[in-house]
């Protein structure tokens, strides 16, 4: 990198190069992407037509890399295609908008700037008024695309395409938008120069001609001028358009509430408060109930711009998706979007689901590809691990899983903490699916001397012992088992003295739950040396009376009390730990 010219001045190509090192270690940092796109634009005083080949190529590696991280932030295609435009020409800056718009469909800003660079840059009021159209597909229903409207009535009315003006206004009139009135006044006054059969549909003008008809039976034939039916069809057709502005009026009022509430209607990597992220969810609610299948899936376009990066959103439409007659496509393309372009990869769930999609979709291969793609990322992640072991097992059986775990454990990439999850999800399999709880329970003591620090494994072991099912016959066998657990916890491990404790009061409530009547005595000296003073309290049966609780010889200060958050085990075991506290252990 420190070789590499940018095609500025010296000074210019030391500031990219200390950007480019700056995203080498944080290549999310959004306002050091902002500063990069400004330091390369910016060379030789500006990018033109005239200016090194090589800042050129600079400024486009910038802004394609850019917005391959951030495709939803629409100044910045805008701003990219000024620069094509200045340094290419039209051809160049409409490939940009084209990439654009299919980035950030649903932005009303650059639609209306596409629209208006086509307009101004060429000549064929066809082609003009086509890409006109592929907007108000796209960003017409939006409630602040007004914009994009007034752009579309400038255009038709620079050529005087009148007609075409009416027929504008007549789409317009039923979308309930912020400016919905003005448009209504334009179009009643232009309707009293347009023709009658422009006015209103063919079926209600023929049903308007005949209750006029039915209404003057007692008129003799021919007694009424056709100027004077006309007038009378022209009041009546007066009066639909009125109900139709009360409509549309009406179904404003009901959104104004809703888009009120929205303050960032744009992408941001900034999070969204819990106010805006409820208000979208409310939204969404509202127009699912009202029922039109295009302004929810527009509304959804919407919030996904805004939302792009909480996958519940993406999950959600998904979902919606899903429940519509013949739209197995377009539930893929939806979450390809999210896993390809927004959902973090820190956060898998969105890429899971999509897995789950192609499997139930007959694409095993593909749904096997995802979890291989997360695990490239995400190596230690032991949920995707889980899952994809699981998935294994349902289309290659038993041992198609158990080779997961082992691949996974030989991984030169796999942490010890992950290992010792795994091991204990290995043996769980064993248990639950292959029904032979001796077989896990080799599986857990095999391996616990690999695993002395690592609580999850602990935890897990511990309650395999616990929800082994029991007879009166059994009881004793299993109940001298989980003792063996615990003496090895307090003994053999090397777990912080916060962990040995928890897992003891587990084993207490145990005895609580399903102790025999001489448990009482083992259940009080545990509670003295777990919960006693410092003077009476020592944690491991290998230590001596009176000793304070203190970690074990050689235990590193640096284990944490509690699993790590991200650790899909930790959930898990607090589950088991209070399910054991409240008695429901082993249910």
């Amino acid at each position: 990198m420190a070789d590499f010219q940018y095609g500025g001045s010296e000074e210019e190509n030391a500031e990219l190069r200390k950007l480019e090192t700056e995203l080498v270690d944080d290549p999310d940092n959004f306002e050091t992407w902002e500063k990069l796109a400004r330091a390369a634009e910016t060379l030789e005083g500006g990018i033109n037509r005239n200016s090194n080949p090589q800042a050129i190529t600079t400024v486009r590696a910038v802004y394609d890399r850019f917005l391959a991280k951030f495709p939803l932030l629409f100044g910045y295609w805008k701003k990219y295609a000024d620069l094509e435009f200045s340094i290419t020409g039209t051809e160049a800056a409409e490939m940009v908008y084209e990439r654009g718009i299919a980035s950030i469909s649903p932005s009303v800003d650059l639609w209306t700037n596409f629209c208006s660079f086509k307009a101004e840059t060429s000549h064929d009021a066809d082609v003009i008024r086509e890409l006109f159209e592929r907007g108000a597909s796209s960003v017409g229903l939006d409630f602040l695309a007004h914009p994009f409207w007034d752009k579309y009535i400038e255009f038709e009315e620079r050529i005087e395409a009148h007609d075409k003006i009416f027929g504008i206004l007549a789409r317009v009139i039923h979308i309930p938008m912020h400016q919905y009135a003005r448009y209504f006044e334009r179009y009643r006054q232009l309707a009293q120069t347009r023709p009658l059969a422009e006015l209103a549909p063919t079926e209600i003008l023929g049903r308007f001609r005949a209750e006029l008809e039915s209404a003057s039976s007692d008129v003799p034939p021919g007694a009424k001028a056709e100027a004077e039916i006309e007038r009378d069809l022209r009041l009546r057709v007066d009066s639909y358009h009125l109900e139709v502005f009360t409509n549309t009026q009406t179904e404003t009022t009901k959104r104004w509430t809703f888009e009120s509430e929205i303050k960032r209607p744009y992408f941001h990597v900034t999070e969204l408060d819990e106010g805006q992220l409820t208000n979208w969810k409310n939204y969404l609610d509202f127009e699912e109930i009202e029922g039109a299948y295009d302004r929810i899936q527009f509304l959804y376009e919407r919030a996904l711009v805004t939302c792009a990066h909480y996958d519940e959103f993406w999950l959600r439409y998904a979902r919606w998706m899903a429940a519509q007659s013949g739209k197995e496509e377009e539930v893929r393309i939806i979450y390809q979007r999210a896993a390809y372009l927004y959902a973090p990869i820190a956060n898998p769930t969105v890429r899971l689901h999509y897995a789950y999609f192609e499997e139930m979709s007959g694409r095993v291969d593909v749904a096997k590809d995802i979890h291989s793609a997360i695990l490239i990322s995400l190596p230690n992640h032991v949920a995707t691990i889980t899952s994809l072991a699981n998935l294994c097992r349902r289309h290659g059986g038993l041992e198609a899983a158990i080779e997961v775990y082992k691949t996974q454990l030989d991984s030169p990439e796999c942490e010890m903490a992950t290992k010792a999850a795994l091991v204990a999800e290995w043996a769980r399999l064993l248990w639950k699916i292959k029904g032979v709880p001796d077989d896990a329970r080799m599986v857990f003591h095999e391996n616990q001397q690999y695993y002395l620090d690592s609580r999850p494994f602990w935890g897990s072991y511990l309650m395999f012992e616990i929800e082994q099912p029991t007879s009166a016959a059994t009881e004793s066998i299993q109940y001298e088992r989980i003792k063996q657990v615990i003496s090895d916890v307090r003994s053999k491990s090397t777990l912080s003295v916060e962990a040995v404790k928890d897992l003891v009061q587990v084993y207490m409530s145990y005895l609580l739950e399903r102790g025999t009547k001489d448990t009482a005595k083992e259940y009080m000296t545990l509670d003295r040396e777990v919960h006693g003073p410092a003077s009476v309290a020592f944690a491991r049966t290998g230590g001596t009376a009176a000793a304070p609780l203190a970690p074990a010889e050689g235990h590193p200060a640096s284990i944490p009390l509690m699993p790590t958050p991200n650790d899909p085990t930790a959930e898990q075991y607090a589950y088991y730990q209070q399910a054991a506290v409240n008695g429901t252990a082993g249910a």
